[in-house]
């Protein structure tokens, strides 16, 4: 009941009858990044309001429901995480600077998590959120590299990856001055890669220490109840500091004139405006949200701003038993790749299989006797836009039951072995999503889950008054997200004279 309660609330819309068309500041998008970012300027008195096309709140991270279940949606887990008394990191930044307790996010860590290549997964490193364990896992297998990887290590602790003046660095150069070993490489770029990368093959170096620093510096973990807890928690903050938003009211055009968002026109033909506009949408897309584009000389977006190569497919199994009864239940998380070198690339076919991420919601933490009603079974790989998109629905419905088998078989490859009976036995729900449900959900182009490749990291835009936060900002992750809506708001509105 409490949960169906919670679901009404995140879909509710403020009072029917406000009239306002004009505010402090105008937010496109009820993610993350949107979400803080209101938390952090309806604290200092501005007269704010969400604006959000769908009808429940968390864009990219965000929930469904499905058979009377609660599913997630983009939270395999919550990175960043210390333990409490730990200073100076992003996570007690974003708490400090929402106001938020960190009891009320209920985090609970993983148990252990590892990367694991070859044909079934013949080599692996274990980390947990003890970095010394992922250290000791590294001079374990690859003794000759374990000098330059503390290396390497002390480049990544001394980088300053916030900066926003940073120029772009290729990661994959910095890191083969410190290693030598493509194996190793790979091992370590997979799941960073994997959990915030939007670029192929490669990363600037400032995403990757961001990521490296996220995973195994800090860790993964996890609210008991899943994303909705951190979603109850910010829109709890939102709703007491004044803000208000509209649901199911989409921006869409933003009409340009003298060089500033004037005007935001909504599905429904209404017009608002704002002083400042904070748009989570992503580059690409915020840029064809507005009427008139116009070439600016300090603007970093122009119509061609490059979209997003990199989209994913999920497969979501749900099991009558907890996955331990089944041998699954001594990893969290579980970064996979089979081939030779490890390819970060956009597929060339529906789904590319030899690489993806296992997750098992049921292997955090929670405390001793405490246990999730189900089990929870996760698996993603990349996936084609292209090939997804225009699909005849019939088709598509018959393409998502192949391709649902085809990863179930090649994430199970890297788990101890359990027959297709028994898998079978247990299964109670399936779904799956695709690059096309990304698209119809988020709005992100191309179906791409980090947006684009050329990050705009002080979120400057052709107009002077509309800024971006989160994925195409560069902050990326929930932590990340949330940290992002805070340094725009703080960096343009709250400093602003």
């Amino acid at each position: 009941m409490r949960l169906c309660v919670f679901a009404l609330k995140l879909r509710s819309v403020f009072h029917p009858l406000n009239t306002s068309t004009h505010y402090d500041v105008a937010i496109i998008g009820a993610g993350m990044s949107g979400l803080a970012a209101g938390i952090r300027l309806a604290h200092f008195g501005k007269k704010v309001c969400i604006f959000e096309r769908h009808n429940a709140v968390g864009g990219l991270n965000g929930f469904y429901s499905l058979g009377g279940r609660k599913y997630d949606v983009g939270l395999h887990a919550m990175t960043n995480f210390v333990r409490p008394g730990v200073k100076g990191t992003p996570l007690t930044k974003l708490l400090r600077q929402l106001r938020i307790d960190r009891d009320e996010f209920a985090l609970c860590e993983q148990k252990q998590s590892r990367v694991a290549f070859g044909p079934n997964g013949e080599t692996s490193l274990r980390f947990t959120n003890d970095f010394a364990v992922f250290e000791s896992e590294v001079a374990r297998q690859f003794p000759a590299q374990i000098d330059g990887f503390r290396a390497l290590v002390q480049v990544i602790r001394t980088h300053d990856e916030v900066a926003l003046d940073t120029g772009y660095q290729s990661a994959r150069e910095i890191v083969r001055r410190h290693l030598s070993d493509p194996l190793l490489e790979d091992m370590i770029f997979c799941p960073v890669m994997y959990y915030g990368s939007a670029n192929e093959h490669d990363m600037d170096f400032s995403q990757f220490v961001i990521m490296f620093k996220a995973l195994f510096f800090e860790g993964f973990a996890r609210p008991f109840d899943g994303v909705r807890v951190i979603l109850r928690v910010l829109v709890d903050k939102y709703r007491q500091a004044g803000g208000e938003r509209r649901m199911k009211c989409g921006v869409a055009r933003i009409v340009a004139q003298n060089g500033r968002a004037a005007t935001l026109v909504l599905d429904d033909g209404t017009e608002v405006t704002a002083d400042h506009v904070i748009s989570s949408a992503g580059a690409a897309e915020t840029q064809r949200l507005i009427e008139s584009p116009i070439t600016h000389p300090q603007s970093q977006i122009t119509t061609g701003h490059p979209v997003g190569r990199l989209s994913y497919a999920e497969t979501i199994t749900v099991l009558d038993r907890q996955p331990a009864a089944l041998g699954w239940g001594d990893d969290t998380i579980i970064f996979f790749n089979d081939s030779e070198r490890f390819t970060y690339a956009r597929s060339e076919t529906q789904v590319d299989t030899r690489s993806g991420v296992i997750c098992f919601p049921n292997n955090f933490d929670y405390g001793p006797d405490r246990q999730l009603a189900e089990g929870w079974f996760r698996c993603t790989c990349l996936a084609s836009h292209a090939l997804w998109a225009d699909l005849p629905e019939e088709q598509y419905r018959a393409d998502k039951a192949a391709r649902y088998a085809e990863i179930q078989r090649s994430a199970r490859r890297f788990l101890p072995p359990v027959d297709d009976a028994t898998l079978t036995a247990a299964t109670v729900a399936t779904d799956m999503f695709t690059p096309r449900t990304i698209t119809k959900f988020t709005g992100h182009l191309g179906g791409a889950i980090y947006g684009s490749p050329q990050k705009i990291r002080d979120g400057r835009t052709a107009l002077s008054n509309l800024y971006l936060c989160g994925t195409d900002q560069g902050f990326l992750g929930i932590t990340g997200a949330m940290l992002s809506g805070i340094s725009m708001a703080n960096l343009h509105v709250l400093a602003a004279k």
